[in-house]
């Protein structure tokens, strides 16, 4: 049976907000031209592998700028999370297990489902 850890409220938001960033930036750089400098396309069938870009026009400074923000907020997330204070509370043997519990922990509801109260028909 997995133990089960009882973690801290700010903590569980670090990891949501993690979760979020990583997933904002992923999905941005998948837009993104390949390169971050203009570029001309390539193509390499003569290898073992083919290999074939086209033109990069690079990317835009508003771009380079939102990509820098990520990557900063991701990694002061990632700080956060991985020294936060509770990580002393749990045995060193077990933390591996419980930064894992952490990561798959979905984020508790705020409210209540609608619905007749508990008891109630």
């Amino acid at each position: 049976m997995a133990t089960t850890y009882d973690f801290p409220s700010d903590l569980r938001a670090g990891q949501e907000e993690l979760h979020q960033v990583r997933a904002e930036l992923s999905a941005l750089l998948k837009r993104l031209p390949w390169s971050v400098e203009p570029l001309d396309g390539y193509s390499d069938t003569g290898g073992w592998r083919k290999a074939e870009r086209p033109a990069s026009p690079g990317w835009t400074a508003d771009e380079q700028a939102e990509v820098e923000k990520l990557r900063r907020r991701e990694h002061e997330l990632a700080v956060f999370v991985t020294c936060h204070r509770f990580w002393a509370e749990v045995a060193s043997v077990d933390r591996v297990e419980a930064r894992m519990a952490l990561k798959h922990t979905p984020e508790p509801p705020l409210d209540p489902p609608p619905g007749p109260a508990a008891g109630q028909a």
